[in-house]
């Protein structure tokens, strides 16, 4: 059988699969896939990914069936991802695994769940879900014999961490070298950043509005959207209600992702680099115009203001925030409360790691219910 190449179109400093810096465990060839796609289909099949349908974005699982949750978004990211690749001649199947893989190490009841078990993890080492997402892939998943974690590229990894610190890269070897020497990721992992972006900024838009939390009228104070909203008016007068929204939307993602391309392929048209390791050297080669920044960084603003710290998610906060903090430290201080493959004997560092592991992969109903098994009375 023919030899595929599956780099075929790529420009020079793409990321590569015939050049992938590789696994940690040594396999054999996937044969009719790339290494990345083979990256992309163990992400799927894993049971970190599958829980993803159950934790929140924004509002909790059961507060709505048409509300994002962390699936739908990470899906949402990798669709907007692999267009960007495509027209600029990037990686699709790398970004798609990226950002299939982003969310993995997400805790129940979105960023307050990890802001809280952060906190609860502070003379433990501390909490991050980047850096949970590569605990995840390279420790916590069970399906291989041979290996723990689902023994990813250097690619895919390096996508997945966008953050770390100083410490903690010091930790990690080759992969958090460049948090070290202040260089950049592949371009592919730029892009999956941005797409993320682009991707919340919209849908919880969408999501803000269905729930009657935010009003159009809001939304008209913000000029990417108005902008946009009257574009819809002048080409369809007279239509309203979610056609209207998803209209508008809709212009909005085209206008930041025709940006992102503009932007972008100016900035490498200008650098050149002639491969990936040049774009490890370089500055941020996947960027908005300024404008488009100032305008995304003031809608970011606006949905902080309007719907992330509304009066109603707040109340969510407030209990999300007991939840997990109770759970920690009722398993903290009593760790029979674990299942037997959570309890660590004698060792409180590492006791406390997996605590952050065990609640880090409960999904927002499977907390609720944990903690009405320990704390109610009606639960025996």
């Amino acid at each position: 059988m023919a030899m595929v190449d599956f780099d075929a179109g790529l420009a020079p400093y793409a990321a590569h699969s015939a050049q992938s810096r590789g696994r940690k465990h040594a396999e054999l060839a996937p044969g009719s896939r790339s290494e990345f796609q083979r990256d992309r289909d163990r992400i799927i099949h894993s049971t970190a990914f599958r829980r993803l349908e159950y934790k929140t974005q924004v509002f909790l699982n059961h507060e709505g069936d048409l509300f994002r949750t962390r699936l739908t978004h990470s899906i949402e990211v990798a669709q907007i991802g692999r267009t960007l690749a495509r027209s600029l001649r990037l990686n699709e199947d790398l970004v798609e695994a990226t950002a299939l893989a982003h969310d993995l190490g997400h805790t129940p009841f979105g960023h307050v769940g990890q802001d809280v078990l952060n906190e609860c993890m502070a003379d433990y080492g501390g909490f991050e879900h980047n850096l949970q997402s590569l605990r995840v892939v390279d420790h916590l998943e069970e399906h291989y014999g041979a290996f723990d974690g689902l023994n990813l590229t250097f690619e895919t990894r390096e996508g997945i961490l966008k953050h770390c610190s100083l410490n903690n890269a010091r930790q990690l070897g080759e992969l958090g070298q460049r948090f070290i020497d202040r260089t950049q990721p592949s371009l592919e992992a730029q892009l999956t950043n941005l797409a993320d972006e682009i991707a919340y900024n919209n849908h919880d838009i969408d999501d803000g509005l269905r729930s009657g939390l935010l009003t159009m009228a809001q939304m008209e104070e913000v000029e990417l959207f108005a902008r946009h909203r009257h574009a819809v008016e002048q080409a369809y007068p007279g239509l309203s209600g979610r056609r209207a929204l998803y209209e508008t939307i809709r212009l909005m993602i085209t206008a930041m992702t025709a940006d992102l391309v503009e932007t972008s392929s100016a900035l490498l048209a200008e650098a050149a680099p002639r491969s990936i390791d040049e774009v490890r050297a370089a500055p941020p080669l996947i960027r908005f115009s300024s404008q488009m920044r100032a305008e995304t960084t003031a809608l970011k603003r606006f949905l902080y203001a309007n719907l992330y710290r509304h009066f109603q998610v707040n109340r969510m906060r407030v209990k999300a925030s007991r939840i997990v903090r109770e759970l920690f430290e009722a398993f903290l201080n009593d760790p029979v409360l674990l299942p037997n493959d959570y309890q660590v004997q004698d060792d409180p560092m590492k006791q406390a790691r997996k605590i952050a592991d065990y609640i880090a992969g409960m999904t927002d109903r499977y907390a609720i219910r944990e903690h009405r098994r320990i704390f109610s009375l009606d639960h025996f």
